[in-house]
């Protein structure tokens, strides 16, 4: 009765923070890119509606991925997807680093009207990166049946 309680709550933990990391998420993240009004970002460019729904998406599949207990993970597919999505929801011209290395004309002209796509792109990377960490999930649940069972 005690490994059942022990259990339970091991996965009520693992329930709250991934929780708790999708929260954390999604308000820094739509904060940062001043998704909405606040008073530490101005968003220079207007928002196309998707990207609320999209940083959504992505800060639950980040508290997914990491409520999932594994001993191996694919944290650079994970970051791919969230350096993607994030470009795919911020304000092109509000990313200093990306102004000074290509210019507002280029980041205007080229990034506006991609921003979409690599939103997207960034989700299905993340989609990746979960399938990734699910499917080695299940594989050391199966290898560790098959050692237990004679």
């Amino acid at each position: 009765m005690n490994t059942l309680a022990a259990r339970s709550n091991s996965q009520l933990l693992l329930f709250l923070k991934g929780g708790f990391i999708a929260a954390l998420t999604f308000v820094a993240l739509g904060t940062v890119t001043a998704l909405w009004e606040n008073p530490f970002f101005i968003r220079m460019t207007p928002t196309g509606g998707f990207e609320i729904s999209l940083l959504a998406v992505q800060a639950v599949m980040f508290g997914v991925y990491f409520s999932i207990p594994t001993d191996s993970c694919s944290t650079k597919t994970l970051g791919t997807g969230g350096v993607l999505g994030f470009l795919g929801f911020a304000c092109p011209v509000c990313n200093k680093i990306l102004m000074y290395v290509f210019g507002a004309e280029l980041l205007l002209s080229y990034l506006e009207p991609a921003r979409i796509y690599l939103a997207v792109l960034g989700t299905l990377v993340i989609s990746l990166a979960l399938y990734i960490k699910l499917k080695r999930r299940r594989s050391l649940s199966q290898n560790s049946l098959d050692v237990a069972s004679p």
